[in-house]
């Protein structure tokens, strides 16, 4: 997360919209952030092959009405959580659509598109100069959606037992399991579902 805000802090400034680090320094923290960035999203795809943990980010249309349903309304009720987690169901309906969707569309065309940024050298590019208008669109685009991402995910941190609980568990990498009580015939089913999806 710290390095996906350093690259959104110091792109925006290298497009000239604020100054905080300077153009020269954000080019240089950009870049080196960026590569980083990729280096560890190597390490994390060979991770999550091997223990299986990619199963967590397969989105699936199962639940979602509940899900939908559990955030605009049951949440402020102080209902139970529709999903129960489990090692290979970490995830709810909706945060597996998300996560799918920045792993296997947002963070590789932001890569792409940042590659044809740090690689363009004018006037002897090795990049058409109108493709290359499309990739600055493209990569800014997706900036904005990694930034409506960060809103949400902050927000989302605060919505544990306590405030501080999902952020507790983001820094451990543990977290207390949900107490359900007693659960409705439909919630039941609903853990049921979702233990059965993640063992196949």
């Amino acid at each position: 997360m710290f390095l996906v805000v350093l690259m959104v802090l110091t792109g925006f400034e290298v497009h000239g919209n604020y100054t905080l680090f300077g153009y020269e320094n954000s080019v240089r923290i950009h870049s080196a952030s960026a590569w980083t960035f990729m280096g560890l999203a190597l390490l994390s795809i060979f991770w999550m092959f091997v223990t299986k943990q990619y199963k967590n980010f397969i989105p699936s249309r199962e639940n979602v009405k509940e899900q939908m349903k559990y955030y605009m309304s049951g949440f402020f009720k102080g209902e139970v959580h529709p999903i129960r987690k489990t090692l290979f169901n970490k995830l709810n309906p909706l945060q597996k659509i998300v996560y799918f969707g920045l792993l296997i569309f947002i963070f590789p065309v932001q890569i792409l598109t940042g590659v044809a940024y740090m690689f363009y050298h004018y006037p002897q590019n090795p990049i058409d100069a109108r493709g290359f208008e499309i990739a600055v669109y493209t990569h800014t685009f997706g900036a904005f959606v990694v930034v409506a991402f960060i809103i949400v995910h902050v927000y989302m941190t605060t919505t544990g037992q306590t405030i501080a609980t999902n952020l507790r568990a983001m820094i451990s990498g543990y977290e207390p399991e949900e107490e359900h009580g007693e659960k409705s015939e439909n919630q039941e089913n609903i853990i049921v579902n979702e233990s059965n999806a993640s063992e196949k």
